[in-house]
């Protein structure tokens, strides 16, 4: 299969426009951000512009629209933005915002593409990570009877069912079959609510920023003389009526199932907080920002727990990529604190080394020498060495420094390591090495299972 590699935009571009909710005009800027950083707002409004990375778990409120808040601080209506990226093909985004929510533009994604094609993509040089659905995975809202579910497929694919229970808008269908058709059949389907929905918003003075031009309303009960008032007042207007088709005028749908269309670009927005690009078909029945965020949240949980528990598959008779020759000519450590036999692998951001465990290990003298079993302490450690290699493979005289531990975290010990194990350890660098030191998760398997895992940091220096 052909490396897909990842995307981000070539140049920074920003919109300008007014908050749905809010009614507060906003400025939001699109900028190009690193390799694996996936999409991330950013409140320059706020001391120290935080940052609210576009993730599942940080969804708090779903009442018209995804709204998601890390330490206090939210960003509102997430869903129109995030579905263009996808759509868009592109995998990493800085969106700065001057306000809590990005502007509505028309209720649709449109603008946002054009501003993204504006801005211009470009490859980056990493690989995509895609998570491939091999089993059927749903989630049901026992309340309203939504559901949402994943199944095997060779790409991503969508498909919307939207019925209300109301003549005005019928069942209706939408269906994606690949995201090439994101940007001309779906990308300018926009948002709708009912009439019974915008009177409650606008008693409460709930919907500022919303006018005849960004939202469908579709007109489901008689409209009161208070209410046309209401109407004429909210969308500063003189003149209001119903057409039809059972929309009020001043807009023109640009397809029969533009509500079944923009609940699919909201299933698309929504899903982009999962963190990882999806290959499997998704049928949503009924969708709405809760169901799709919480099918989101489960679908992360599976996927993370998935990433901890896959077991690297490595040819370990192929010639390593050190010896233990080359490996004792950069280590320090002799036996029988060396704790290494090979490196299997190695670039600018992972390492791989491997150790046999036999019954002459030192250590099983004394650590239950009738029932030997490998102490956790040294798995560390033998992790730390293998670590230790790639932060000294930074420097061009490895040999002339020492590697100290800085912190150990989040250390699990999930199966024990007996005589005639093969340890295999795999370190991936959680931030690049800066002045010599390396923060790493490193992860241990044998027999097919994660023995044990550990979040490390290390410093080198110089000898004495």
């Amino acid at each position: 299969m052909p490396v897909v590699k990842q995307k981000t935009i070539q140049n920074e571009i920003s919109l300008t426009g007014v908050g749905l909710h809010t009614g507060k005009e906003v400025k939001m800027t699109f900028k190009p951000a690193p390799i694996n950083n996936g999409f991330t707002f950013v409140r320059v409004d706020l001391e120290g512009s935080p940052i609210i990375e576009a993730d599942a778990n940080y969804v708090v409120n779903t009442q018209r629209g995804t709204n998601l808040e890390k330490l206090g601080v939210k960003i509102q209506t997430s869903e129109h933005v995030l579905a263009a990226f996808v759509g868009c093909d592109v995998d990493n985004v800085i969106i700065e915002l001057n306000e809590s929510e990005p502007p509505i533009m028309d209720g649709s994604s449109k603008f946002f593409v054009e501003a993204i094609e504006k801005a211009g993509i470009v490859e980056q040089d990493a690989e995509r990570r895609y998570y491939v659905v091999r089993e059927v995975i749903s989630f049901t809202d026992e309340s309203t009877g939504s559901e949402i579910l994943v199944m095997p497929a060779d790409e991503y694919q969508v498909t919307a069912m939207v019925d209300f229970g109301t003549k005005v808008v019928g069942t209706q269908n939408a269906t994606m079959k690949n995201i090439s058709e994101f940007k001309s059949e779906i990308a300018d389907a926009r948002t709708f609510s009912f009439l019974h929905e915008l009177e409650t918003l606008l008693d409460n003075g709930l919907i500022k920023g919303g006018d005849l031009n960004n939202a469908i309303v579709y007109v489901d009960k008689e409209i009161s003389p208070k209410t046309m008032e209401n109407l004429k007042v909210a969308f500063g207007k003189e003149h209001i009526s119903v057409k039809p088709n059972g929309i009020l005028d001043n807009l023109t749908l640009h397809y029969p199932n533009e509500a079944a269309r923009h609940k699919l670009l909201d299933v698309i927005g929504d899903l982009a907080l999962v963190g990882t690009r999806i290959k499997g078909k998704v049928i949503a029945n009924k969708p709405g920002h809760f169901v799709n965020t919480q099918f989101a949240k489960k679908l992360s949980k599976i996927i993370k727990i998935e990433q901890r528990n896959q077991i690297p598959v490595y040819d370990l008779h192929k010639e390593p990529f050190m010896d233990i020759n080359k490996i004792m000519a950069m280590l320090p450590h002799r036996p029988p604190f060396l704790l290494v036999d090979k490196i299997l692998e190695m670039s600018d951001e992972h390492v791989v080394g491997l150790k046999n465990v036999t019954m002459n290990e030192d250590f099983f003298i004394g650590h239950f020498p009738g029932a030997p079993v490998m102490p956790g302490v040294l798995i560390v450690e033998a992790m730390a060495q293998t670590g230790g290699i790639l932060i000294l493979s930074s420097v061009p005289d490895p040999e002339n420094y020492l590697t100290y531990f800085m912190k150990i975290d989040n250390v699990k010990f999930k199966h024990k390591v007996l005589p005639g194990d093969t340890l295999v350890f795999k370190c991936d660098l959680i931030s690049p090495i800066r002045r010599g030191i390396c923060h790493m998760q490193a992860n241990a398997y044998a027999n097919g299972k994660l023995v044990a895992e550990a979040e490390l940091m290390a410093q080198i220096a110089k000898k004495n």
